[in-house]
């Protein structure tokens, strides 16, 4: 009998780590990205998992034969690195040998090693298995990854829970007809909008609870902001004194967020350009202040008092930016009718709720608030909204039994990122996006 052990072996050296291998033999493992061809000599580019290497073939060194090796290539490299002043990292990779581990069968539909993807949206979508492999392209979700972590990390310093949600569910949290529905095995069910009815159940469990998550939204948008999958990241937290202090956690958790990746990203980031928002406090102010606001500052018509446009949002954002530097605003205090039945209205105030969104770059990236905790206030909410109570029986159960005060968000990571990145339409931040004309690949 043969055992495999637990001892992992890395054959390879990541690419990080050359700089203290000066003078040492080395494996790298990738694909050729581009290759320059000198008299004599070549830099050939590698695309490792996280950087591109320049390594340099030579005829006075190289133990193999230039014409065997063509761009797109997959790789196994044994090289030496070599200290060198003139190279932005401070050494080369002087190509020993080479073994080919694979190549493309047909030429490539677009033209990857350039500095950005020039091809249109749809192109860039079709082939996107192959687009991702630019190397800004790949940047842009090795900085969402950096988002996810620092979140996570943040979530276990606030000493958060993460829990796993069903993505099938019986009613869903929102209601409406921007719900897909499915045939499970006979029985009617919906793909979950948000996992609101279970990330409150868990407060009861936990007290602070999250999930970084995929929701699911049957709207038939096709712009530049809308996706009908996207992921959400979402936390919901008890015995809170009202609904500034989910506020206040998104505003700190945010900060730790930029910090994290200016510290963690840094290579992507100086890739892509990016600058980074400085987080110390986020302006608020109210809905209907935010509106009025507008109104004065154009001279606009205010059209809709229950909700903004999306060019309102922009205009809000160069106002708050232009008063006070922010580039995020919370907007509180969202009407009733535009809230979800668990939403808590204002007890001053019953036409308003304690909700609030959050506006980056006059782009709403969050919306959340204060949930009803008793049950004979959610009870009687619904029944004036004419809900049908026997068909929230499983996620009433909890406020039967006692909840705390407690509230929580949902933060849209495509949107975020997209923002951060400086992307007008939310595609450019997802991997593969899926809305009402796409879902392939």
């Amino acid at each position: 009998m043969k055992y495999v052990n637990k001892n992992i072996e890395n054959k390879s050296t990541e690419a990080e780590e050359l700089g203290l291998c000066i003078g040492k033999e080395v494996i790298l493992e990738g694909a050729i990205y581009k290759m320059r061809i000198m008299k004599g000599f070549a830099f050939v580019l590698l695309r490792t998992k996280r950087r591109v290497v320049q390594c340099i073939y030579s005829e006075e060194f190289s133990r193999c034969s230039l014409d065997d090796i063509k761009e797109q290539m997959w790789v196994r490299i044994l090289g030496e690195v070599v200290a060198e002043e003139r190279s932005k990292t401070g050494y080369e990779i002087r190509i020993k040998e080479i073994e080919i581990l694979s190549s493309s069968t047909e030429e490539y539909p677009v033209v990857i090693n350039n500095k950005a993807m020039e091809t249109s949206m749809e192109t860039l979508l079709d082939y996107r298995m192959i687009t991702l492999r630019n190397e800004k392209e790949r940047a842009i979700f090795k900085v969402q990854e950096g988002i996810c972590m620092a979140f996570r990390e943040f979530f276990k310093e606030q000493r958060f829970t993460e829990i796993h949600t069903p993505k099938i569910v019986h009613a869903g949290a929102e209601g409406g007809a921007n719900i897909f529905q499915l045939n499970y095995f006979g029985k009617e069910a919906y793909l979950a909008q948000s996992p609101q009815f279970y990330k409150q159940m868990m407060v009861g469990v936990f007290e602070r609870v999250f999930e970084i998550a995929p929701v699911f939204r049957a709207e038939k948008h096709d712009t530049r902001r809308h996706l009908n999958e996207y992921t959400s990241v979402d936390f919901e937290m008890g015995f809170i004194d009202s609904f500034y202090d989910i506020m206040q956690m998104e505003t700190a958790m945010l900060g730790y967020c930029f910090e994290y990746l200016t510290t963690n990203y840094s290579y992507e980031l100086e890739l892509l350009k990016v600058k980074l928002p400085v987080i110390k406090e986020i302006p608020y102010l109210t809905f209907y202040e935010a509106k009025e606001l507008i109104s004065k500052e154009y001279n606009r018509k205010i059209k809709d008092m229950e909700d903004f446009e999306p060019e309102e949002e922009q205009l809000l954002y160069e106002l708050i930016y232009k008063k006070t530097g922010s580039e995020f605003v919370f907007v509180t205090h969202y009407p009733s009718k535009k809230r979800p039945f668990y939403a808590m209205e204002d007890e001053e105030n019953k036409e308003v709720t304690l909700s609030f969104d959050l506006l980056f770059r006059g782009l709403e990236i969050t919306t959340g608030g204060q949930r009803i905790h008793k049950y004979e206030e959610q009870i009687k909410k619904m029944e004036e909204r004419g809900m049908d109570i026997e068909s929230f029986e499983s996620y009433l159960r909890m406020h039967k039994y006692g909840m705390p005060p407690h509230g929580g968000l949902g933060l849209g990571l495509e949107r975020l990122t997209a923002m951060l990145l400086g992307f007008s339409n939310v595609r450019n931040a997802t991997l593969f996006p899926r809305d009402i004309n796409r879902v392939t690949p």
